[in-house]
């Protein structure tokens, strides 16, 4: 019995995390994704299994991949209900995860790309504020580079 339940606690500990795709990959596919529907589907596939509660982060690009997808389809209908569905996991994982400096990133770029009559600009000042306030103590050089050029370039 012993040796069950000790195989049951190494199973239980297993770190499933380390089988998440890296920050870096996700974000060379979703900048991918901006021109190519065949990325941007394998991407929203590859974060399929993540949400709220086991990844935030990975469900806000999710997210952003499936708003993306607006712009590689051809029906109105289709393009409105990709927004509105990617939009409502992005806007979970923010509520989540409020205070995550790549994922207000990922609104605020998303939010400074897509057109006004779709209203969703509601946040894009208090993101910038938060941005310019955070990018200090981000710890990945990578990202704090790309947020630090975005937002010289978005001034």
């Amino acid at each position: 019995m012993n040796l069950i339940a000790c195989f049951l606690m190494v199973i239980l500990s297993w770190d499933y995390s380390k089988n998440d795709p890296t920050a870096h990959s996700v974000r060379i596919k979703f900048h991918k994704s901006t021109s190519s529907e065949k990325t941007c589907k394998d991407l929203i596939k590859q974060l399929e299994p993540y949400n709220e509660k086991n990844n935030p982060l990975l469900l806000g690009y999710k997210g952003g991949a499936t708003m993306l997808m607006a712009k590689h389809a051809f029906n109105p209908f289709s393009k409105l209900s990709y927004f509105k569905k990617g939009k409502g996991m992005l806007e979970k994982a923010i509520q989540v995860d409020n205070n995550n400096v790549e994922l207000r990133f990922l609104r605020y770029t998303i939010q400074t790309n897509v057109p006004l009559f779709l209203g969703y600009n509601g946040d894009l000042v208090k993101d910038k504020q938060f941005l310019h306030q955070s990018v200090a103590r981000v710890k990945d050089a990578e990202l704090k580079k790309i947020i630090t050029y975005y937002l010289k370039q978005n001034n």
